[in-house]
């Protein structure tokens, strides 16, 4: 694939253009879920975690009442896609069908894992719906999203109407605190990310402590490191949060992340 090319129905489309339908719900009321996986060298690479990433998909049509998808089909796009992105996005229609399009790494992924970044608590009323799946609907992750990008941070932190922390715009939210990882339960309204779901298992595994409640204000006083993660940019600490005319600041070298970090690739 020389040029730009997207799968879509069945088909590798090259270009960047897709038809659809003026009254498909996909395009009216964002009806469609997605997940988002990084390949890593291939999509059976236990790190890409294909088989989770599918579940996802899988889960939300049964629960939209939704038709599956050819899965066969969409493995094979799939396929031909991570052959040149190492991260996929892969959506499916209400229909079944399902529509793969590939990006590049951000070229500031290194330093952002390293040195960490700025994020900004979002205003209350930008919460995801339904916020246990992942639809096309997140208008609200990318307004977040553009509101902190607009104050100079990287991230947005998403809040319930109490002013409890919740996750990013992309990710899943970690604190440590007094030698325990504290993440958001996920009866509070978020996203049972893939990789928040591996760290957890892992560091029980090794008969360490996560703490899932509640963020509220009086918890995230106590943090002495904060990080959100995805499957495509794995443990990015947060150095700095920005919330009013306000800013607290944490070590993006924190020891603690040696662990987590270390725990991503066992």
């Amino acid at each position: 694939m020389k040029n730009f090319a997207f799968w879509y129905d069945g088909r590798l489309i090259e270009g960047r253009n897709l038809e659809l339908a003026i009254d498909n719900p996909g395009l009216i009321y964002g009806a469609t879920v997605f997940t988002t996986l990084r390949v890593y060298d291939s999509l059976d690479h236990p790190l890409t975690h294909w088989t989770e990433h599918q579940a996802r998909l899988q889960s939300s049509l049964e629960a939209f009442d939704w038709l599956q998808p050819n899965w066969e089909r969409v493995r094979h796009g799939a396929d031909l896609l991570a052959a040149q992105f190492p991260v996929l996005r892969i959506v499916i229609f209400a229909d079944g069908r399902e529509w793969i399009t590939g990006r590049y790494l951000p070229p500031d992924l290194a330093q952002r894992q390293q040195n960490g970044i700025i994020a900004k608590v979002a205003e209350s009323h930008l919460q995801r719906s339904l916020p246990s799946h992942k639809t096309g609907n997140y208008l609200a992750s990318w307004l977040a999203l553009q509101q902190a990008q607009r104050s100079g941070a990287q991230e947005a932190i998403l809040t319930d109407d109490t002013g409890n922390w919740l996750e990013t715009s992309t990710g899943n939210l970690w604190g440590w605190r007094s030698g325990a990882w504290h993440t958001p339960p996920l009866q509070a309204g978020i996203l049972p990310g893939i990789l928040r779901n591996q760290l957890i298992h892992k560091l029980r595994w090794h008969n360490e402590e996560v703490i899932e409640k509640p963020w509220d204000a009086e918890l995230i006083e106590t943090f002495a490191a904060i990080a959100y993660t995805n499957c495509v940019m794995e443990v990015i600490p947060i150095h700095t949060i920005l919330r009013g005319v306000d800013s607290r600041l944490y070590d993006p070298a924190h020891q603690s992340f040696q662990r987590l970090k270390g725990l991503f690739f066992t």
